[in-house]
C-alpha cells in the first residue's frame, strides 16, 4: 500500500480493482480504517478501481498534532488524488467520509463525478457531546467509549446475530491511535458546512440509517433538501450501515453510479 505525502502527513492509502474504469474513493467514519469497507470491495471492485485510505490520525496514517478541519481532510484527499494522477472520482464517505464528500463538492467539484454521502450531518449545534468524549478518551482511552459508540454503530440486534463482526468493529476502534482520535473529535466540535451545500452541483445520493441516533434520518434529510437534485435512501440500520445492510447498501451505491 502506498504512503502518500500530504504536507507532512504520512496517508496510508491502497488501490485496488478494475485498470481503466472509473474510479470510486471511498472515505471511513470517525473512529475507522479502510476495513470497515471490506463488505463491498468484493462488488465494487469487478466494476471500479477503488480508493481507500487511512484519514490522519487513523489506521496506519501518520498522526500529526492538530488542530485538524474538514479543509484539512479535504486537502488530504486532493493530495492522494493529485499524487494517483486521478483526475476525477466517484465519493463515497460514511459519517466523517460524508462530511469531507461534502467539503469536496463545494470547494473541489471539478475533481468529484457523483457524490455518495451516507450517515452524515453537516453541523452540530452544541458541542457538549463532543468535548465529553474528548474528556473521556484523554482520561480514560478509547476502551472507555468503545461500548457506546458500538451500540450507535450497530443495533442490538445485529450485534446479537453477528457478535464477530461486532467485536471486529470495537477493536478497530479501540486499536485507533488516541491524539488522532481526540483530535477528530475536536474537528467534529465545531463542524458547520451548512452553507456549502447549496455549492455542491455533482449528481449526490444521500443514504440514511432508520434507527441511526449518531446521524438521525432528519440530518440527513436536511442535507438532502439543500443539495440540488439530491436523493434519498434509507436502510434498516444504525449509523455503520454498509456494515449492517452491506448488500443493501453496495446494490444502492452501485446502482447510483452506473445509472444513466
Amino acid at each position: 500500500m502506498p504512503m502518500i505525502d500530504a504536507d507532512g502527513c504520512l496517508l496510508n492509502v491502497a488501490v485496488e480493482g478494475r485498470d481503466g474504469g472509473p474510479t470510486i474513493m471511498l472515505s471511513n467514519s470517525l473512529g475507522a480504517t479502510m476495513q470497515m469497507w471490506e463488505p463491498q470491495m468484493a462488488a465494487l471492485t469487478r466494476l471500479f478501481r477503488v480508493v481507500r485510505y487511512d484519514r490522519r490520525g487513523h489506521g496506519k496514517s501518520g498522526v500529526p498534532p492538530g488542530p485538524y478541519s474538514m479543509e484539512r481532510f479535504g486537502k488530504d484527499v486532493l493530495a492522494i488524488l493529485d499524487d494517483l494522477n486521478i483526475d476525477k472520482v466517484h465519493w463515497c464517505g460514511l459519517s466523517m467520509g460524508g462530511m469531507v464528500g461534502q467539503w469536496l463538492g463545494a470547494n473541489a467539484p471539478e475533481r468529484i463525478d457523483r457524490l455518495i454521502l451516507a450517515n452524515t450531518a453537516c453541523h452540530y449545534p452544541d458541542p457538549t457531546n463532543w468535548l465529553n468524549r474528548i474528556k473521556a478518551v484523554r482520561e480514560n482511552g478509547l476502551a472507555a467509549i468503545a461500548d457506546t459508540v458500538i451500540a450507535a454503530w450497530l443495533t442490538s440486534d445485529f450485534r446479537e446475530r453477528e457478535p464477530q463482526i461486532a467485536a471486529r468493529m470495537k477493536a478497530m476502534l479501540i486499536a485507533s491511535p488516541v491524539e488522532g482520535y481526540i483530535a477528530c473529535c475536536e474537528a467534529l466540535s465545531t463542524l458547520d458546512q451548512r452553507d456549502l451545500l447549496p455549492r455542491i452541483k455533482a449528481r449526490t445520493l444521500v443514504i440514511a440509517g432508520r434507527h441511526d441516533t449518531s446521524t438521525p434520518v432528519e440530518a440527513n434529510e436536511f442535507i438532502r433538501s439543500r443539495i440540488p437534485g439530491a436523493g434519498m435512501t434509507l436502510l434498516d440500520a444504525a449509523h455503520i450501515s454498509n456494515v449492517e445492510q452491506p448488500h443493501s447498501f453496495t446494490e444502492a451505491v452501485v446502482g447510483f453510479l452506473t445509472q444513466r
